[in-house]
């Protein structure tokens, strides 16, 4: 299955909420993508441009829209980013396929 990675930040009214009485977040996380059809591999609080990692596994990009949109939607988080991830044999695969694309490819503004 493919894996996703999702970071965001959380809401001035979640942080506010999350300090008066400080939660793990995890568990309500593994809900969300579990209800709409994933599983949750890891869930990290970070420090930096985001407050929330999470590494995930869905059957496709739906169902991490999903779970993303719902979060959002929740207005507890905002600014979220998802990524596919592969692993470099996928990797490889891909830089395989592209080799075979570039001969069919002419670049914007090329002869």
């Amino acid at each position: 299955m493919p894996i996703f990675i999702s970071q965001g930040r959380y809401s001035r009214d979640a942080i506010k909420g999350m300090t008066a009485n400080p939660e793990d977040r995890a568990e309500a996380a593994t809900k969300l993508i579990e209800a709409a059809g994933g599983k949750m591999l890891a869930y990290y609080v970070t420090l930096g441009e985001y407050d929330w990692l999470i590494v995930s596994e869905f059957p496709d990009h739906q169902g991490v829209s999903a779970s993303m949109l719902t979060a959002a939607a929740s207005g507890g988080v905002t600014d979220t980013k998802t990524t596919l991830a592969m692993t470099t044999a996928e990797a490889k695969k891909v830089f395989a396929a592209t080799g075979k694309a570039t001969a069919a490819y002419r670049a914007p503004g090329a002869g």
